[in-house]
Formats: C-alpha cells, sequence, structure tokens
C-alpha cells in the first residue's frame, strides 16, 4: 500500500464512472478520439444518470450492476470523495453527509439505536452530539448514559452494569483536548458485544485510524480538518461490511447528502491534510510551550505538554498531539472570567474569532458561549468549561506571527 501521503494526493482520482450513451462519433461521453482523460475529478452536476438501454436502468437501480441513477443514489465526485477518505482511513467504506450531524445521526441509526436500547456516551462528547442522542433519540426510546472516556475503571464498569447497545466517544475532545484509549476502549466493548462509534474529527487519519485499532463505525465531520478551508460544510461515516447496507439505505431515506461541488472542493483539500496537519500540529506545540510560562495564562491543555493528563496515552496511540490549544487566562476573579475571555478575543488581530476549526486561518473562540453554550453553568464548570477559557485552532501561518498576536492580545487580560 501507497504510504499516507501519496494516498492523500492519489486517492479518489482517475477512476472509472461507467459508460455514458454513446456519442454520434461512437466514443463513450467524455473520451476523446485522442485518448485523454481528466487527472483531476470533475464535478458531475447531474441529478439523473441515463444508460445505454432500460434494461442497464433496471440493473443499477436494482444494485446488479454498479452505476449512477439519481444524485440522492450516489454522485461520481461524492464517490470519488468517499473513495479517497476510505484510503486514508486503511480500511472499510466511506459514506458522505451534507454535515457532521447528518453524518453522527446515520452512524447512530446503523448501530441500530432503536426504543429500549441504551447508549453510553462520553461526558466529553460534542455538545451538538450529547442533544441529538437525549433529545431525538431520547423521543424514540433510547436511554443515554454518560461516563467520563478517560476512566477506563468507569467505563468498564458501566459497560458492564448497562450492556449499551452502542458506546460513543472521541479520539480527542474539545476543548480541554483529552485523549481516549481508543485500544483500550475496543477491548472492553468488543467483550460486551457493544458497537463502538467513534468520532474522529479532532484526529483526522493523519493522527489516527480507529477502525484499524478494532473501533466499529468511524465519523467525521469533514467541515473540519479533512476539507480544511472554512468553506463548505460535510460529514463522513466509515465502517466495515456489518454496518454498511444499513448506512446505504438510511442515506437514500433520509436524504442527509453531500453535494458534488462540496465533495470536489472537499477532495481538493484533501490532497493537503498531512501537510497542513502536520504544521498545525507544530504550531500547536510552539504555541502550548510559549503559553505554559506567559504569566497572563493559568492554565494549558494540550496532549504534549508533560502534565496533560493523557500526555502518556497520546504519545502511545496518536501519531502526534493535534492542531489545538486551549488555555485558562489568569484572573484574579472567576467572575472576571468571561470579560477576560472578550477582552482578549476583541483584541486579535491575526486570529480570527470564529467558532468552527481545522482551517488554514488560526480561529479563536470563547467555549463556554460557543461550542458549550446550551449546557447549564455548573455542566460546564463540572466539565471544566470555565468563563476564563479560550480554544485556539492553529492554522498553517508562521507560528512566529501566531505567538505575536496572541501575546499582544494578553496584554489586554
Amino acid at each position: 500500500m501507497k504510504r499516507f501521503e501519496t494516498r492523500a494526493v492519489h486517492a479518489g482520482e482517475r477512476r472509472a464512472t461507467g459508460r455514458a450513451d454513446r456519442q454520434s462519433n461512437g466514443s463513450a461521453a467524455g473520451e476523446t478520439d485522442g485518448g485523454f482523460y481528466p487527472i483531476s475529478t470533475p464535478v458531475h452536476l447531474s441529478t439523473t444518470f441515463a444508460h445505454n438501454g432500460i434494461e442497464q436502468t433496471d440493473r443499477v437501480l436494482g444494485g446488479e450492476e454498479p452505476g449512477y441513477s439519481y444524485a440522492r443514489y450516489g454522485n461520481p465526485t461524492v464517490t470519488a470523495f468517499e473513495e479517497a477518505v476510505a484510503a486514508l482511513e486503511g480500511e472499510g467504506r466511506a459514506f458522505a453527509f451534507a454535515s457532521g450531524m447528518a453524518a453522527m445521526h446515520a452512524a447512530l441509526m446503523a448501530a441500530e439505536l432503536t426504543s429500549g436500547a441504551t447508549v453510553l456516551a462520553a461526558e466529553q462528547l460534542y455538545g451538538s452530539t450529547a442533544t441529538l442522542l437525549v433529545q431525538v433519540f431520547g423521543a424514540g426510546g433510547v436511554e443515554t448514559r454518560f461516563v467520563d472516556a478517560c476512566d477506563l475503571e468507569a467505563v468498564e464498569r458501566k459497560v458492564a452494569e448497562l450492556k449499551p447497545r452502542a458506546v460513543v466517544v472521541e479520539t480527542i475532545s474539545n476543548p480541554l483536548l483529552r485523549v481516549a484509549d481508543i485500544p483500550s476502549i475496543v477491548e472492553i466493548t468488543k467483550a460486551a458485544g457493544s458497537t463502538l462509534v467513534v468520532d474522529a474529527t479532532f484526529g483526522t487519519p493523519y493522527l489516527q485510524r480507529p477502525l484499524e485499532l478494532g473501533a466499529d463505525i468511524v465519523v467525521h465531520s469533514a467541515t473540519k480538518y479533512l476539507s480544511g478551508h472554512g468553506d463548505l460544510t460535510a460529514g463522513l461515516v466509515i465502517t466495515g461490511a456489518p454496518y454498511d447496507a444499513a448506512l446505504d439505505q438510511i442515506r437514500k431515506l433520509v436524504g442527509g447528502v453531500m453535494a458534488p461541488f462540496e465533495a470536489w472542493l472537499a477532495l481538493r483539500g484533501l490532497k493537503t491534510l498531512p501537510l497542513r496537519m502536520e504544521r498545525q500540529c507544530e504550531n500547536a506545540r510552539l504555541l502550548a510551550t510559549r503559553l505554559a510560562v506567559h504569566p497572563k495564562v493559568a492554565k494549558v491543555y494540550h496532549p504534549a505538554e508533560k502534565d496533560h493528563p493523557d500526555n502518556e496515552v497520546a504519545r502511545r496511540i496518536l501519531a502526534d498531539t493535534g492542531g489545538l490549544v486551549s488555555f485558562e487566562l489568569a484572573v484574579e476573579d472567576p467572575e472576571e472570567g468571561r470579560a477576560a475571555a472578550f477582552r482578549f478575543l476583541n483584541a486579535l488581530d491575526l486570529c480570527i474569532r470564529a467558532p468552527s476549526l481545522g482551517d488554514i486561518y488560526t480561529l479563536a473562540i470563547h467555549p463556554a458561549t460557543a461550542s458549550h453554550r446550551e449546557l447549564s453553568p455548573s455542566r460546564r464548570e463540572r466539565l471544566g468549561v470555565k468563563e476564563n477559557l479560550i480554544r485556539v485552532s492553529l492554522g498553517i501561518e508562521h507560528p512566529e506571527d501566531i505567538a505575536i498576536d496572541i501575546e499582544q492580545a494578553l496584554e489586554s487580560v
């Protein structure tokens, strides 16, 4: 198998899309007498696809022959993106969706979270995923229980007690960047017969490939690192044979499909994932080191830091320590935490105040009023999301320029 960097560039490209109706000169549409073909996957902006005869249409619609018929059932540009991501994950089949949340919803449906089922979810889970479980699946009779995914003894106890149909964790959590020990959790869920769903958005296949570690279903918000340029929304589910038929059916029926133009943009962005991630991880490490000794910073959260609770786990199971850094501002009065955070964010010049992550731009946000806004103050406090907490998603700018901007903004605290 080609190396990761090579697969990122070439996977999904120059794939056969099937023969189209014959042109008047007898050649297939898209082919020429010169024998050339596009080295970059084109955007197939067609709702429907025709065939040489109705018999072929019948076979394609019936699944007896590969091909395309209707955009909700599949599109060549979307398939190219899916094949590229599956190649980076190393195994499994990828299914593209219109957003990360649409992908997570489909993954949970494929895990058979039906009435009477129990799901065990990480306390550190993305807020919208937790809300999806509690409100949407809860309305359908699914019970959601939470556990500290970084406490393996607690995970093992809860799995033994609840016998959950599914366990949902993240590779790296938001915003304190806790690192789940996926190989150990795999052992626990396999023994119990539970489906392990891993949200690998923060890790990407560059840092970790959970399917290779034994996870059952992997989910990405491709809006973030995979596409990497802040210009589209997309999601992916990657899984093996026991779940792919269900995912295919769910996508067709619910209709949360990825559009071809977004797939083209995402495939284009995916090619530079290794280069971007290498730079972003390096920028994050350098920034964390500088902030750790800054007098205006009380605490730094980054897996490369020796005092991070998951430093050993990160070194053992991740290829690198990620492109995010969170830190608490040094404030004398905790009641002034939000005001200090707002002063800091408003003083930034190069870094952008925005709630997403994984872009080529460095983005900074206040988690208490962004990703964790819907949680009660007491729950935020229990999860460690304080009012003086800042999260920075490192871009690909020069690390010195990023650090200078953040350090000058710290003077306003």
